[in-house]
């Protein structure tokens, strides 16, 4: 259970991660409201996890899946450039997450 709250989690980080670009700055309210609830649950989410799982694994895998889902998401909804090097590194990210689980409880 706790792994599925940890990949819950991480969406929520990548949800507030892409908000960031939607709010403007903080500028428009309603992305802005999202981006901070995103922020809230993402964070509690990690909380909760971390109760059952090492935070260090916890910690890395929440990041690991946050900057891999952001980047893609950048790519497709802001155009970003999709260089075979840059889906590459996102990659390298989503094997050491891979890697992260299975070397943990």
């Amino acid at each position: 259970m706790a792994w599925l709250i940890l990949f819950c989690a991480a969406l929520f980080e990548i949800g507030w991660a892409v908000g960031l670009k939607y709010s403007a700055g903080f500028t428009r309210v309603g992305p802005s409201a999202w981006t901070v609830l995103a922020l809230i649950l993402s964070v509690l989410l990690l909380a909760m996890a971390a109760r059952a799982l090492p935070i260090g694994t916890a910690y890395a895998v929440w990041t690991g899946i946050g900057a891999a889902g952001t980047a893609l998401l950048g790519m497709i909804l802001f155009h970003e450039p999709a260089t075979p090097a840059r889906l590459f590194c996102i990659a390298l990210i989503v094997a050491g997450v891979m890697g992260l689980r299975l070397a943990s409880p």
